[in-house]
């Protein structure tokens, strides 16, 4: 094993204690509340990732996403009375629906129509919800129904979400780094080159969209629960940007710096109070500081902190011609 992957190794196992063991150190419920929530917006990020970070389309409106399956997971779990489990998987596949019905049209637009067209999606969504208040609350809102023990706890609903989150990841991390991340990456840096090479565009970037999809379902009846009550004021439009921010400051074609974003944009403002009434402000210097100096995210700056730490080391072979086939062949030619 070399020292690369032995650090990786090292630093899965430290940050898996981390997660397992954060219930009994926190503080106080609210950082346990916190952690639920960075775990919760992981799970959308991730999958938003591979539509941004992998295949380079700028979707903006995921928060529409989100709030359609959180008041899927409410009506169906609350008002209807069914298994919240059974609700937050009916959730995710209508997420899935939604990403499908609106990557098929949208997706064969150039990359700002399909920003403009995911923008429209989330103020259309919100609009609904508001105009139909019989099903949805209106302004009112609806309650987000608690998972059964032994999930109706903060704690144990913190386990259910980072087990959620972990499972997404590991998701996310075997489609980047096979067939399907490879042409993913191919479409962001030249489309028309990778379909001359044969990789399906359109069914690419509609399966990541998808992907998207499903994972906003889950993040959403997540994030229902967690918050206990929600209403159309809980998923504005700034809440969208704050997911796009998350994966330009962690960097392009990355896991851990997405990641990394969604962990210090969420949690960094709610423990500087300051910062927590100036978020966007926060964020835009943020965004700001980190294109200017590190255009390429956090996830490719400690990339190369870890290579100035340990230089990675270069193993040179010396290529030695068989003299006795070449002149064979040349013989053979003459």
């Amino acid at each position: 094993m070399t020292g690369a992957a032995h650090s990786k190794k090292i630093g899965l196992v430290l940050g898996a204690l981390l997660v397992v063991t954060l219930p009994f150190w926190a503080g106080d419920q609210y950082q346990l509340h916190l952690a639920a929530l960075i775990a919760v917006y992981w799970i959308l990020v991730a999958g938003l990732n591979l539509v941004v970070g992998f295949t380079g389309q700028l979707s903006v409106g995921h928060v529409g996403l989100l709030s359609i399956s959180a008041y899927t997971f409410a009506i169906l779990g609350g008002t209807l009375g069914w298994n919240p489990y059974l609700a937050m998987v009916a959730a995710g596949g209508l997420g899935g629906l939604c990403g499908l019905l609106l990557g098929l049209p949208s997706l064969r637009l150039p990359g700002f129509y399909f920003a403009m067209a995911t923008m429209a999606f989330a103020m259309i969504v919100n609009e609904l919800v508001l105009a139909n208040p019989q099903l949805t609350g209106g302004g009112i809102g609806l309650p987000g129904p608690a998972f059964p023990a032994p999930f109706d706890t903060p704690a144990g609903l913190y386990y259910l979400v980072a087990a959620l989150a972990a499972g997404v990841t590991w998701l996310t991390w075997n489609i980047a780094r096979r067939m399907w991340g490879r042409a993913f990456i191919s479409i962001r840096d030249n489309p028309v080159a990778a379909q001359a090479v044969g990789v399906p565009v359109l069914r690419a970037k509609l399966s990541a969209f998808v992907f998207s999809g499903v994972t906003a379902g889950f993040a959403g009846s997540a994030f229902a629960s967690l918050q206990s009550y929600i209403t159309p004021d809980t998923f504005v439009f700034e809440l969208s940007l704050f997911f796009f921010v998350c994966i330009i400051i962690g960097g392009r074609g990355s896991l851990i710096g997405p990641f990394l974003g969604v962990v210090v944009l969420t949690a960094l403002p709610e423990m500087a109070a300051p910062l927590a009434k100036l978020g966007n402000l926060f964020y835009g210097v943020l965004l700001l500081v980190v294109v200017l100096v590190v255009p390429e995210g956090i996830g490719r700056m400690l990339e190369l902190i870890g290579e100035r730490i340990r230089p990675r080391v270069a193993r040179h072979e010396a290529v030695k011609p068989d003299l006795a086939r070449l002149t064979r062949v040349l013989a053979e030619q003459a």
